[in-house]
């Protein structure tokens, strides 16, 4: 079992001088302590605990190109990119878009909900005036660093993932943030516990310790890829694969999740999805020449 703290890694401002973006919680100190999709008693707090969306997965992808290399989007060097953090049901079923007031996607995908319902695309200002507006410019380096769009803006992919998934996760929902509630503060609040579970799983780090990395000259097994990450985690995660399941590009971290998502403990479980690789003869491909950058961070 991994238990992910909230330590933070980003640097450059002295965040204490900046507004707070945590939620208020205060009322669920003394509420009894039991991790989503685990809970043998009704959680009736959805700002204590992860209600809604408890299945909580940490996902990452491995692209070798952004098509923006031109204007400076480059992907991490010897680090895999951050995808999103994802709250599936418990059963492994997942609800999407759960409030279009906060819908901040310029491109919504899907573009209706299962109901007919239409997602609207979004025209206001970016979600980088957001994070902007907080102050909080070590977090939008950190993001503009590990957390890459490939083929169009970060900020982009950003908005997607806030608008289709955290407004399905009861405990960035804005009555948590009441009273004194900021506009946006718990978009910038989401935008910081991604950054802070991703930095609990260096996927590329456990990967290249038993000797798994990126090459355009050697194949991998799936049971040695699941098996080097799962000798770091306890769980056996998903893992990804396109081009009729021959090319590695994604991972998912499976949680339960105990008190709230920002703050709270991730338990890391195996994963409900069956991965979409081929047995053998996995290709984990190098990046592009030139759409790496080099980590300063």
């Amino acid at each position: 079992m991994l238990i992910v703290t909230s330590t933070l890694l980003f640097v450059g401002v002295a965040t204490c001088a900046l507004p707070h973006l945590y939620p208020s919680i205060e009322v669920c100190i003394d509420l009894p302590l039991q991790y989503s999709c685990e809970n043998t008693t009704v959680l009736t707090n959805s700002c204590c605990n992860v209600v809604k969306g408890g299945l909580v997965l940490q996902t990452q992808y491995w692209n070798t190109y952004t098509g923006l290399e031109k204007f400076g989007q480059l992907l991490p060097s010897g680090s895999w990119g951050i995808h999103g953090l994802w709250p599936d049901n418990c059963d492994g079923s997942y609800d999407q878009y759960c409030d279009l007031t906060r819908q901040y996607d310029p491109d919504p995908s899907p573009a209706y909900l299962p109901d007919g319902t239409v997602v609207p695309p979004y025209k206001g200002p970016s979600v980088r005036t957001f994070i902007e507006d907080f102050g909080r410019f070590d977090l939008l380096r950190y993001m503009d660093t590990f957390w890459i769009n490939q083929g169009a803006p970060n900020d982009e992919f950003w908005a997607h993932e806030f608008s289709k998934h955290a407004t399905c996760t009861s405990t960035f929902d804005v009555v948590c943030y009441e009273p004194g509630y900021k506009g946006h503060q718990e978009v910038v609040n989401f935008f910081e516990t991604i950054m802070k579970v991703f930095q609990t799983y260096p996927t590329y780090n456990m990967l290249a310790a038993p000797g798994i990395i990126p090459s355009n000259k050697t194949t991998y097994t799936l049971a040695r890829i699941t098996n080097a990450l799962y000798s770091q985690t306890g769980a056996i995660p998903y893992l990804g694969c396109s081009n009729n399941g021959s090319v590695l590009d994604e991972v998912w971290y499976f949680h339960h999740v105990l008190g709230t998502e920002q703050y709270g403990h991730f338990e890391t479980v195996n994963s409900t999805t069956p991965s979409t690789c081929n047995e053998d003869d996995i290709w984990y491909y190098e990046r592009a020449l030139g759409s790496e950058r080099i980590n300063s961070l």
